[in-house]
């Protein structure tokens, strides 16, 4: 029986990596009333700003736009912006994942024109890969694409498309249509496309959450022509593209700092000496945020290796998912307050906004089923 590949190596950030973080420090203090309690707020101007320290594409070849900065650098820069609750979302997806794809799989004229935009904080990206019906399960996906002169005509739609009505382009995963016949590989067909989100035929449609906030959309795509030039990679090697994405989406620092300040704020209000229960509460959770942070980096070190750690990404993702999730639950239990999102006490508001966004976690980057089948798979379990 083959031995699983499946590694969590300890990694120490290298002396570059540990004197970034001084100043990315001192750029947030700069711009500290744009700071929130989550990335999730979409400001142009800040991922632009970003874009002008070099922190935006840090890791990419400078003919493309980037820096060619570490990964351990990269780490820096996005953990303290997370825990600061930086509005990242303008820039983050095409920075976290779509330039990097497009930088493995696209041709040289589509690095040329994406890549340095995504690095300026020009280009807005988001992922179009879930479905209605289908969810995370992207084998199971039912948007075609026909090929037709000089490009393809796409039908379908896709839902939780976090920030689609304010991107410029997603990366469309779909499937080649078939002759209606039962495919025996689910994965078959599958393809990948740069998407002009401008393009005639798009209908974006509000989601909104549990806070009444726009973030999710369903996009739905009829008689779709998208250029022979936006198809990224090849026909049919969708599958493995779009893994090698989501390595790079479940990866980040993002899956377990989410409610960073909530727990930062659970602190403050224990104060210097907590009793028993709750110095045991808080310190499980602080515990478990070094355990996941060392993961994350040893994540990191593989990928500046240039390693596809698809199946620790998921352990990541799913035990992220599940701590972050836990934090509101313990803070309810610690500190009990009647949530309201007006609230002037920064507590009782926190809470409020915690507890209601923390289902939609669930969601992103894959549900707890699928992350569970691809860590089985990757060791030897199915």
């Amino acid at each position: 029986m083959a031995t699983p590949m499946f590694r969590f190596d300890p990694v120490d950030l290298p002396p570059e990596a540990l004197a970034i973080r001084t100043e990315v420090r001192d750029f947030i203090q700069e711009h500290q009333h744009l700071m929130g309690f989550t990335r999730s707020e979409f400001n142009r101007d800040f991922s632009r700003a970003m874009a002008r320290r070099g922190w935006i594409g840090m890791t990419w070849p400078k003919q493309y736009g980037g820096h060619e900065r570490s990964a351990f650098e990269r780490y820096v820069v996005i953990e303290e912006m997370l825990a600061a609750g930086a509005p990242l979302s303008a820039h983050y997806t095409g920075d976290r994942q779509s330039g990097p794809n497009i930088l493995r799989f696209g041709t040289k004229a589509q690095k040329q024109f994406f890549c340095p935009r995504i690095a300026a904080g020009e280009l807005t990206f988001c992922i179009g890969m879930s479905e209605p019906n289908s969810g995370s399960d992207l084998a199971a996906t039912r948007t075609r694409a026909v090929k037709v002169d000089g490009g393809y005509k796409i039908n379908g739609s896709k839902l939780w498309t976090s920030n689609a009505h304010r991107a410029d382009y997603a990366i469309l995963f779909c499937k080649m249509a078939g002759d209606g016949k039962q495919e025996p590989d689910r994965h078959a067909g599958a393809t990948q496309f740069l998407l002009d989100l401008k393009l005639p035929g798009i209908e974006i449609r509000p989601v909104l959450d549990l806070l009444g906030e726009h973030h999710f959309n369903e996009i739905f795509l009829t008689d779709v022509i998208v250029p022979d030039d936006r198809l990224l990679g090849q026909e049919g090697n969708g599958w493995n593209q779009v893994t090698s994405e989501l390595a790079f989406e479940r990866s980040a620092p993002d899956r377990f700092l989410v409610f960073f300040q909530m727990l930062r704020e659970m602190v403050r209000m224990a104060g210097p000496t907590p009793d028993r229960a709750t110095a045991a509460a808080l310190g499980k959770l602080i515990a478990q945020l070094a355990t996941l942070r060392g993961m994350s980096l040893s994540i990191a070190g593989m990928l500046h290796e240039g390693l596809q750690p698809n199946t620790e990404s998921a352990v990541v993702k799913d035990l992220g998912t599940r701590y972050e999730q836990d934090i509101p639950v313990a803070a309810r239990q610690l500190f009990p307050a009647e949530p309201e999102l007006e609230a002037m006490e920064t507590y009782v508001s926190m809470i409020a906004r915690s507890t209601m966004n923390a289902p939609r976690l669930s969601i992103q980057g894959g549900t707890r089923e699928i992350l569970r089948g691809i860590i089985a798979r990757g060791l030897g379990l199915r």
